[in-house]
């Protein structure tokens, strides 16, 4: 099965020496990658956002993948001047700016607290045409961990919308019904990233037979029901969905301790787990490459304005057992899926 090559629109490839160790999973499929913010310290200016782009175009050359194109993002705080937004729309590298709600996940502490003290920056994003992304959970301690989403967008994602009708939004790894449901109502300018992994798990998946920190991401995944219903979506054609890993590498140690970071790692099969879980929805034949071309192709790279690839990947019906883990700077990395049979493969040119 040959498709355009694929764009992943939501990728965490983390700095020095981890970036090193994962690059080239995400190269060798991707053409492109919109790649996440949340270092530590996080990518608050464009002079950050050129320097973080170096870096991974030098990882990128040394692990052999000169063309891979890096799009960056800037992280979004209370304090971003104006002209930091007005600066990074006028490059050519920088693609959108993040918006982590404080505490929502990996290295969010510097994120918005109160959504109000933002308007001046989402005034400047909606005049310059420049994508706000959202990880769009409530982090109010009163709100349920798996509800999180449905009360952002109720409470503070629909407030956005009304007030700055001309901004294009992002909604990043969407994981549930509700959500699905407000990317279509506002699809003239929204649109959704959905990760494999929240096609292919549900939350009852995260404590079978125990407590599975490899599993664990956010925002978690939900019901069955949802995940049907980002399934359906995914495969839909409905230009509003697009590809995003939201791949997260985090060491085993780290994973496997008394205070699990949220994270999934999934770059090692990043276009493959999309594909299995196309035909598992049922599709195959020309109506799975065509479908899953839009889907990883097509879409994202529409949403951002940009000209889809012109070179091809190949896929491959082959079974493969998915390693236990790949080296991570001086640790390792578990994998999605690790130890357990996938049925696609990537043919090495």
């Amino acid at each position: 099965m040959q498709i355009l090559r694929p764009d992943d629109m939501h990728l965490h490839l983390r700095d020095t020496p981890y970036l090193e160790s994962v690059i080239a999973h995400t190269a060798e499929r991707f053409g492109r990658a919109i790649v996440m913010p949340n270092l530590k310290p996080p990518v608050l200016t464009p002079a950050d956002a050129s320097a973080y782009r170096d870096r991974i175009l030098r990882a990128a050359k040394q692990a052999g993948y000169p063309d891979f194109e890096p799009l960056m993002t800037l992280y979004l705080t209370e304090q971003t001047p104006v002209s930091w937004i007005k600066e990074a729309a006028a490059s050519r590298t920088i693609h959108g700016i993040k918006l982590y709600p404080a505490g929502a996940t990996t290295h969010s502490d510097a994120g918005v607290r109160n959504i109000q003290n933002i308007r001046p920056q989402l005034e400047a994003l909606q005049e310059c045409g420049l994508p706000l992304l959202v990880h769009a959970e409530s982090t109010r301690p009163d709100v349920d961990v798996f509800d999180r989403e449905k009360a952002f967008l109720e409470e503070e994602m629909s407030s956005i919308v009304r007030d700055f009708p001309a901004l294009r939004i992002v909604l990043e790894h969407v994981t549930t019904t509700p959500g699905v449901a407000f990317v279509r109502a506002h699809k003239d300018r929204m649109a959704a990233t959905i990760t494999a992994h929240h096609l292919l798990i549900n939350r009852s998946d995260i404590f079978r037979g125990g407590m599975r920190p490899h599993l664990y991401c956010l925002p978690v995944a939900k019901t069955e029901s949802d995940r049907l219903e980002l399934l359906s979506a995914a495969v839909s054609g409905e230009s509003a969905f697009f590809l995003g890993t939201d791949s997260a590498p985090h060491p085993r140690s780290s994973k496997e301790s008394g205070c699990c970071p949220a994270g999934i790692y999934t770059a090692h099969a990043g276009i493959e787990l999309y594909a299995m879980a196309f035909a598992r929805a049922g599709l195959g034949g020309e109506r799975l490459r065509s479908t899953l071309e839009k889907f990883s192709s097509i879409h994202g790279a529409a949403f951002y304005k940009l000209p889809p690839a012109t070179d091809t990947i190949t896929l491959e019906v082959c079974e493969q057992t998915i390693p236990e883990s790949f080296p991570l700077g001086s640790e390792e990395v578990v994998p999605f899926l690790y130890k357990q049979k996938i049925n696609y493969k990537l043919k090495k040119d």
